[in-house]
């Protein structure tokens, strides 16, 4: 409708063969939708996807959110493909992001920090898609990051013409 705008929500995508087939517990998952519902972000749901290059694209393609917010996949292993897919199909990805997140990550873990390929992406159709890594510290980490930038980020996303909006005080 016309002159009515839909509330920004996002959809949690845990990616994970495991939690698919029913042999492990999605912790992740429900942590990052209790965290973001916490943080008064609209959560539209969760759901879960196998690493697959069709998984994942269906998830990309099929969803109405605005925010992807992808949990697992952004390791070096060869079967951490869902940074890959995301940045296959994004028209421009923020460094920012993944750099601010491992500077983070490194003052709370160390030097495995770096291995981490955490991205934020802007996809040809608008949406957002961040990919964090599975672990529950790393989702915690992501989500406080995501919560504080997220409505100004999909602001910008939507300006083509406009001026920039007013930034809240001191930031």
């Amino acid at each position: 409708m016309e002159g009515k705008e839909e509330p920004l929500c996002l959809k949690v995508v845990v990616v994970s063969d495991r939690v698919a087939e029913g042999s492990l517990t999605d912790v992740s998952g429900e942590l990052a939708v209790k965290a973001l519902s916490g943080k008064g972000v609209c959560v539209s749901g969760k759901v879960v996807a196998r690493n697959s290059y069709r998984e994942l694209m269906k998830v990309l393609r099929s969803s109405r959110e605005r925010v992807l917010l992808f949990l697992g996949g952004t390791g070096p292993s060869p079967r951490d493909i869902t940074v890959d897919v995301v940045e296959n199909v994004a028209w421009r990805c923020l460094p920012g992001f993944g750099e601010l997140y491992r500077y983070m990550s490194y003052q709370r873990i160390g030097i495995n920090a770096i291995l981490t390929r955490t991205t934020l992406c802007i996809l040809h159709d608008g949406k957002v898609a961040v990919v964090l890594p599975g672990s529950p510290d790393a989702v915690a980490l992501g989500v406080e990051l995501l919560s504080q930038v997220i409505n100004h980020l999909v602001e910008e996303v939507d300006r083509f013409e406009a001026p920039h909006g007013d930034l809240p005080e001191g930031r």
